[in-house]
């Protein structure tokens, strides 16, 4: 890294010193140690000194006088904030429930039932005010939101993410096929479909205090099955006309991969292209059954992937084969995918990731030979995890998140090491700075989350006395 870098076209307010751990690149980790990052008003990284630049003791001593310098304990450190491509919002009050179900039967019985409820939006308020504020406590920054087919609710969920301060995509669920959703909980047609998508869309870019797109609409077919094709078409005429992104479902599991080959006689992917939904801006979730066509498509288009290990686990019926994605230079991130997946930590999330492709790899059936079981070169390690939960993620997105650069936004999480409800700080000699990464990322809880930062803003804070005295 360059000893000095410094830009800032408004004033920096707010001064950050200590030890920064970060993954721009997959291929290696970056350890900024006794580093002053510089923070403007917009919440954007104006300057990064190094101690060893020329003007770092000058400005060291500048801000401690001036009282904008926020100095890190020995046993503290900071890290990106942490980006879920796939969250069903309204799934929250299920979170655990009913995974020994078939996905169809755990749909039809739970999750149809539950999101059909948030036309009340007094339970809808709780609910997503207990979610946004646990993905925060986690050290989720910025969460892509499916909500429910209900524009008000919907509306409320954008509007909570912008008042307790997380960056996010919320997107209304599109859905009309007949033969595929409950009469009770399903849009009218197609087209009443398509103009609460667009009201949507209009109602959550023109949020008063929403001015700096902190809070994004999403177009958002829940998945093929469940939509008739003039739906999707005009989905993809709504993405064209708005520029909006676009989430969906791709290729989960068995059924839903079968199921639009045997309707469309194509695949997820292509039938996704084809109807103009597969973008630049387009989010696919799980992809567990895609081809090298699949992937193909999804590269020129310039989409990216949602890969959800835990809840894959469950219902998907197979292992996403993410490292031949990533040789294939797909841009992925990882998600919860609550409440298919039980856990609101983005760090299950990558200790997940990692265990699973180490199965794809060795193959899980010991009947069969060693050289048969698995499919090899497969495995992913914590370092390509953590890189996908940070930088990885916001890529996806295309926003300014994901590494301490100047230019980007300061999302950030202060992890202490010494909280006494769950001490890190045996790891503080780790040999090196992965081994001390490794321990934060299978070890580390809320509690342990002192600070977390959205567009330099704080937006949640643990119980312990925060940083040192500067």
């Amino acid at each position: 890294m360059r000893h000095s870098t410094t830009h800032s076209e408004s004033p920096i307010v707010s001064w950050y010193r200590g030890l920064f751990m970060h993954m721009p690149c997959m291929d290696s980790l970056d350890v900024l140690e006794e580093t002053l990052i510089g923070v403007d008003q917009n919440g954007t990284i104006a300057s990064i000194l190094s101690p060893t630049a020329d003007n770092y003791q000058q400005t060291l001593q500048m801000v401690r006088q001036n009282g904008s310098l926020q100095q890190m304990t020995p046993r503290q450190l900071m890290i990106p904030g942490l980006t879920d491509l796939h969250v069903h919002a309204p799934q929250w009050p299920q979170l655990g429930m009913a995974l020994h179900l078939p996905l169809q039967d755990w749909l039809e019985r739970y999750t149809f039932p539950l999101e059909a409820r948030y036309s009340d939006l007094d339970f809808a308020r709780q609910v997503y005010a207990s979610l946004v504020s646990t993905l925060l406590a986690n050290g989720t920054t910025t969460a892509m939101y499916f909500a429910t087919l209900h524009e008000e609710a919907t509306e409320l969920l954008a509007s909570t993410c912008l008042e307790l301060g997380q960056r996010a995509h919320v997107g209304r669920v599109a859905m009309d096929h007949a033969g595929q959703c409950p009469d009770y909980y399903r849009d009218a047609d197609a087209r009443a479909a398509i103009a609460a998508s667009e009201r949507s869309i209009r109602a959550i870019r023109g949020l008063d205090n929403n001015r700096s797109a902190l809070v994004k609409p999403v177009i958002t077919p829940r998945f093929i099955p469940s939509c008739t094709n003039e739906l999707l078409t005009g989905l993809g005429e709504l993405a064209s006309d708005t520029h909006c992104h676009v989430q969906t479902h791709c290729s989960e599991s068995d059924w839903e991969h079968d199921h639009v080959l045997q309707r469309l006689g194509k695949s997820d992917t292509q039938a996704l292209a084809d109807f103009g939904l597969l973008t630049r801006h387009t989010v696919l979730a799980h992809s567990n059954f895609i081809s090298d066509h699949d992937m193909a498509l999804i590269h020129e288009a310039g989409g990216g992937i949602a890969h959800c290990p835990l809840s894959n686990s469950y219902f998907a019926n197979s292992v996403f084969p993410l490292r031949r994605a990533l040789q294939k230079s797909l841009r992925v991130g990882l998600g919860t995918d609550i409440a298919g997946g039980h856990s609101a930590s983005m760090f299950d999330s990558c200790q997940h990731a990692v265990a699973v492709s180490r199965l794809l790899e060795s193959g899980v059936d010991t009947r069969l030979p060693t050289t048969e079981r698995g499919s090899s070169a497969s495995r992913i390690d914590f370092l390509e995890a953590f890189h996908l939960a940070t930088a990885g993620g916001a890529e996806v997105l295309d926003n300014p998140t994901g590494s301490f650069q100047v230019g980007r936004q300061f999302d950030a999480l202060l992890l202490d090491l010494d909280n006494p409800d769950n001490r890190l700080d045996e790891f503080q000699h780790a040999a090196s700075w992965e081994d001390l990464l490794g321990c934060i990322i299978h070890n580390a809880q809320p509690c342990n989350m002192q600070q977390v930062w959205v567009a330099g803003h704080c937006v949640a804070a643990g119980s312990g006395d925060g940083f040192a005295r500067s």
